[in-house]
């Protein structure tokens, strides 16, 4: 499968992310199995090409678009790009071209506050990052509301609701700042997906009663929404609409 890298060069606004998907699903040939990528090893990570808030939305908008999506490790919690100190740079293009490396990508995982972030008990081939102590996975596991929580959430919903695994799209679309998705699946499955991607609040105009299955803020999850929907600045929401 070869991976398809347009999530990690987009510009994330609500209009230039609904051409993206339109355009990618339509040159895909009849009953082609797409896939998206958010993160490697050679690009900056999501958290220091964003900001944490909109890492959020990137996590939910790769996770409900159709096909296999592919994360990179630390992208679950947020992780940052480290800061190299120039004698342990290792990247040959970093040590040729001084600030062009790709080392600040590739530090050490972050598993727990223990020395060396519970990673190794030796010294790590690449320093780690910053704020470790408290972004690693054992911080991250207690916190409901963590970008850890809301991945876990995600990978949940996705196994569980048909629509998200293998739907058709129903809408590809925007309105206003919010990208805004539609899948359909077995049983009359019914799957709206709204991603308000700018610092203002939003209304997003409804086809029919829905029911918030999760927010990209880990709260109101299973209130009914009828007629509109209002997302607070950069929140994105998944409901279950009534066909």
């Amino acid at each position: 499968m070869p991976f398809n890298f347009h999530l990690i060069t987009a510009e994330w606004r609500a209009q230039a992310l609904a051409k993206l998907i339109k355009d990618y699903e339509a040159a895909l040939p009849p009953g082609a199995w797409p896939n998206w990528v958010l993160g490697n090893h050679d690009q900056k990570r999501i958290a220091s090409r964003l900001g944490q808030t909109r890492a959020r939305l990137a996590a939910m908008t790769l996770l409900t678009l159709r096909g296999t999506p592919t994360l990179y490790y630390g992208d679950e919690i947020g992780m940052p790009d480290g800061r190299i100190p120039p004698g342990r740079v290792q990247d040959p293009l970093g040590r040729r071209e001084p600030g062009s490396g790709r080392d600040p990508e590739r530090t050490p995982m972050a598993w727990d506050a223990s020395a060396q972030e519970g990673f190794t008990t030796g010294t790590p081939w690449l320093p780690i990052h910053s704020d470790w102590t408290k972004r690693n996975v054992a911080a991250m596991s207690d916190d409901p509301r963590s970008i850890l929580s809301l991945y876990r959430r995600l990978i949940a919903l996705r196994r569980e609701r048909k629509a998200l695994q293998t739907g058709p799209y129903r809408k590809i679309g925007f309105e206003g700042g919010c990208l805004v998705l539609e899948r359909g699946g077995e049983g009359g499955d019914h799957i709206i997906v709204a991603l308000n991607l700018v610092d203002d609040p939003a209304r997003l105009d409804l086809p029919r009663p829905s029911r918030v299955l999760l927010s990209s803020w880990l709260d109101h999850e299973g209130e009914g929404v009828d007629g509109q929907m209002a997302l607070r600045p950069l929140e994105g929401v998944i409901l279950s609409a009534e066909d």
